[in-house]
This record gives structure tokens, sequence and C-alpha cells, in this order.
């Protein structure tokens, strides 16, 4: 990686942990901070990753390690809750990387796209429909809400993706690193496991 495009992944990675954006507009961010022009070349999201690591460990080695726990057991109710719907972790609460700015993840797979939507509305819960790119960078309905995290005294945005339960097999496939870039429930209790012990 090239020095401006470390210096943009470096930046980018702060926007990230200071500020919970998104890789994508903490990117862009980063090129009008440094004052660079639109087009160029940008870090990509693996580059950005390493950096937020680096990032964590630098500056929020303390916290974070408690922060990603919370997001991690607000995960899991909700994938408990949505069980029906073969919820899977993904992102920073997957990857390790969150912090308290972090949104929480759960992609849902559906044999029918509205039966999430329709378990929400009997358990009374309230939500927002709205459309966010997926995990091969299409659109996908997610049925966002703010859950009530106790442990870190705030809400938390969780944003429910709907796919077709077709996706399922694709979803599972090693990432350009070789890592499993989502886990059921059952990996995640391994991981809130390890994370305790």
């Amino acid at each position: 990686m090239d020095m401006s495009k470390r210096e943009i992944a470096a930046t980018a990675a702060r926007l990230v942990v200071e500020e919970g954006l998104e890789y994508g507009p903490a990117k862009r961010r980063a090129l009008r901070e440094m004052g660079l022009p639109n087009r160029t070349s940008l870090p990509n999201n693996d580059e950005v990753e390493v950096e937020v690591r680096d990032y964590i460990q630098l500056f929020c080695a303390d916290t974070q390690p408690k922060e990603l726990h919370a997001l991690r057991m607000l995960a899991l109710e909700w994938m408990e809750r949505m069980s029906a719907f073969r919820p899977h972790i993904g992102g920073a609460v997957w990857h390790g990387t969150a912090t308290r700015l972090s949104d929480i993840y759960v992609q849902l797979f559906c044999d029918d796209s509205k039966s999430a939507e329709i378990a929400l509305i009997d358990h009374h819960v309230d939500y927002q429909p709205r459309t966010v790119t997926g995990f091969h960078g299409e659109q996908v309905e997610a049925l966002s809400v703010h859950a009530s995290s106790l442990a870190l005294g705030e809400d938390i945005g969780v944003h429910l993706l709907v796919y077709d339960l077709d996706d399922l097999r694709g979803a599972l496939k090693p990432d350009a690193q070789g890592r499993t870039p989502r886990g059921d429930v059952t990996a995640l209790r391994r991981l809130i496991e390890k994370d305790s012990g």
C-alpha cells in the first residue's frame, strides 16, 4: 500500500472508531479532510480494517474489549429473538473491531421476505425499513431498530438485513483473508465465551 493510501486508511480508521462511520463514508470523508481530489485511489476495506485494529490497540485498548462484549451480547439477544430466520452476525461486531459507536448488522435468511417484518410487528417492535449495501455490494432491505444496551447505557442501532434463504450458501464463503465473514448463534456464543475466558 502506497503512502497516501495508508494515510487515507489511517484517517478513515480514526473516523470509524471515533465517530462510528462505516468504511465507505469514512474513506470519502478522509479524502475531504486531507484535501485530496475525489478521484484519488482509495484503500480497500481490508486495508482500512488493519488501520482500525491498530487505532484500537493504540487508543482504545482499555475500553474496546468491554464495549465489544456488550455489543456481542446485544447481537446475541437479537439473533435469539429472530432465530426463526437463520440469523448470522457480520461486520465489526463479528470481526472484533466494534466500539460503542458501531451498529450491529444481523443478516436474516428468510423463506418469505416479509416474514421478518411481520415478526417485528407481532412483537410490537418499532423499526425503520431502509435499504443498505449487502455483503456482495448489492442493495438489501433492512429493518433497523434502536435497541437499548444496559451495559453501555445507550441505544445501539441494530440492522436486520433481509436475504432470501438461497443466499445462505454464498454467505458463508471465506472472505479475501480466508476468514469466515459471518457466524450463526452458536459461533457468536463461542466468540463470547472465548472473550470472557
